[in-house]
């Protein structure tokens, strides 16, 4: 994931052309964000926040990752720079309600505001997205919880869900987490690759999914989509709607020829959105290869 992240991120933004004309082929600073070889951004900074709440809470709590959402929003914390930067829209919106929901415990039930990022309150609702936020933001910090969830896979997708819908509210963003979560703890338990990039992978792993359908969009991805040897010609590309964002990496993935570093510049050189596709591919690949 973060390598993935480092990868893409000096060139983030940059079209598909442009990457024909100007091929990311290693580890590169400067460019979009100015940052040094091997920083990374929004990306890996959120993964990081749910690392840490997973192993500080023993296991998964809601609000305590929000709070180091917001901890990396206003102090940056996680951030390579010590600054947040490369916030999206999305994230930000949900960051933005739950401060106002914290502020609304702290006037509700007289909590000073030093106190608040440590007190969650009865009943406080952290869905703070909205039906219809359906970035890739919510994908990109993924793996930190199908790792800590490997050994229950049903635990492992459902969480997943969950912690899409705090900042991308909308049921593809969920569907997107879930799907993705699955493949990532099959990596971990040692499936061959065929067999994590079986159309059917899904139907077969019905009780990983609890019987609960995934979103047609998803499902479409799931059933082979992406599979193009075309790539770019043929409609893959690295946009920052989740669902072509998953389709862009799995086929970087499916195309990698087992090589971890050609796979990764394949998702950075589709353009647009590129430390996001390569992060994204990372978590899984990662997964796969190992160290």
């Amino acid at each position: 994931l973060a390598l993935g992240d480092a990868l893409g991120a000096h060139v983030e933004f940059r079209p598909y052309s442009y990457l024909q004309a100007n091929p990311v082929l290693t580890l590169t600073g400067g460019g979009t964000w100015g940052l040094s070889v091997g920083q990374w951004t929004d990306d890996t900074s959120m993964a990081l926040c749910i690392a840490a709440s997973l192993v500080m809470k023993k296991g998964f709590q809601p609000y305590d990752q929000l709070v180091r959402y917001k901890w990396w929003w206003k102090d940056g914390y996680m951030s390579s720079t010590g600054k947040c930067f490369d916030i999206g829209y999305g994230t930000e919106q949900s960051l933005q309600e739950f401060l106002r929901r914290q502020k609304k415990s702290i006037d509700e039930y007289k909590i000073p505001e030093q106190d608040i990022d440590h007190t969650e309150t009865q009943n406080f609702d952290c869905y703070c997205s909205r039906q219809g936020v359906a970035g890739n933001g919510a994908l990109m910090r993924l793996a930190p919880v199908p790792l800590f969830f490997f050994r229950s896979p049903k635990h492992a997708v459902y969480y997943a869900g969950e912690s899409a819908l705090f900042t991308h509210g909308d049921r593809v963003a969920a569907d997107c987490c879930r799907y993705y979560a699955a493949l990532i703890v099959a990596a971990v338990r040692d499936y061959a690759k065929h067999d994590i990039l079986d159309d059917h992978f899904v139907e077969k792993h019905s009780g990983w999914f609890n019987e609960e359908p995934l979103h047609p969009e998803v499902l479409q991805v799931a059933h082979g989509s992406y599979k193009k040897k075309g790539g770019h010609n043929e409609g893959i590309a690295g946009k920052g709607y989740i669902v072509k964002a998953m389709e862009a990496a799995l086929w970087a993935f499916w195309s990698d020829e087992g090589q971890f570093n050609q796979g990764a510049l394949l998702a950075v050189n589709l353009g647009d959105d590129t430390d996001t596709t390569a992060a994204i591919y990372g978590q899984l690949a990662g997964a796969h290869y190992g160290l």
